[in-house]
């Protein structure tokens, strides 16, 4: 089975959408999806994931489950410095690569401002979700590998965000969040596909084939945005620095 997580287009958080340039994305990004032969569509129930879905699923005649668990992650925390909200996986890297905790699979979320984040929570709603989908289309988890119930070569697409994209890589590849959440970008409308390995029969893992891609977007000879991105030289002062 290949799994396809597909980040939205550029986004306009302001009205939970796209930009004018994410919904170009999103459009060329529906020539590529389009031509795939997709067993079934999931999408965040956010504006701006239900946006870059409806192209591909207008052209495709096509329509997408909606899963709350596929929204972008949210379990804030309070900024140890300020007392202010913020997100859980937005921080400098001069702070989290000092907690060794953050880079082990199963400590990541043990860390005190995670755990009074509910971090764990939030996460474990992730993989409860991913897990019963998987499990619907034939892979049920069995420690850290899946039983092929059902072995398919299946293909599903899921539009989802870049936060709650890198807990589902985490889990299903036992790579802490924090290490992708930052060491990792998806630029917007990239698509990332894992596919299922089963060297032994009834046995599954899943493997990347590809992470973050936009051939899309270079096929059409169009610029990725820079959002997710942070700047490359300090002194680019056009680039985002917070």
């Amino acid at each position: 089975m290949k799994l396809v997580i597909i980040r939205h287009a550029d986004p306009d958080y302001s009205i939970d959408s796209l930009t004018e340039k994410g919904w170009k994305e999103a459009e060329f990004l529906s020539d590529r999806i389009s031509k795939m032969d997709v067993k079934a569509f999931y999408v965040s129930p956010l504006g701006r994931a239900k946006d870059t879905a409806s192209l591909s699923l207008n052209k495709m005649n096509r329509e997408a489950t909606v899963l709350p668990w596929l929204r972008e992650f949210h379990a804030p925390i309070s900024d140890e410095e300020t007392g202010e909200e913020r997100i859980t996986w937005d921080w400098l890297p001069e702070k989290w690569t000092t907690v060794d905790e953050f880079y082990h699979k199963n400590h990541w979320h043990t860390v005190p401002i995670m755990r009074n984040g509910n971090v764990l929570e939030a996460a474990n709603q992730v993989y409860a979700g991913l897990d019963e989908l998987l499990k619907e289309h034939g892979y049920e988890r069995g420690g850290n590998t899946y039983h092929a119930t059902r072995p398919n070569n299946d293909t599903i697409v899921l539009f989802c965000h870049f936060g709650v994209e890198c807990v589902i890589l985490g889990y299903l590849l036992g790579i802490s969040p924090m290490v992708l959440w930052h060491g990792f970008c998806a630029a917007p409308s990239s698509v990332t596909t894992l596919i299922t390995e089963e060297r032994r029969k009834g046995i599954a893992y899943f493997r990347m084939g590809s992470f973050g891609d936009i051939s899309h977007l270079y096929a059409a000879g169009e610029q990725p945005a820079f959002a997710a991105r942070f700047c490359e030289a300090f002194d680019n002062i056009d680039e985002r620095h917070d």
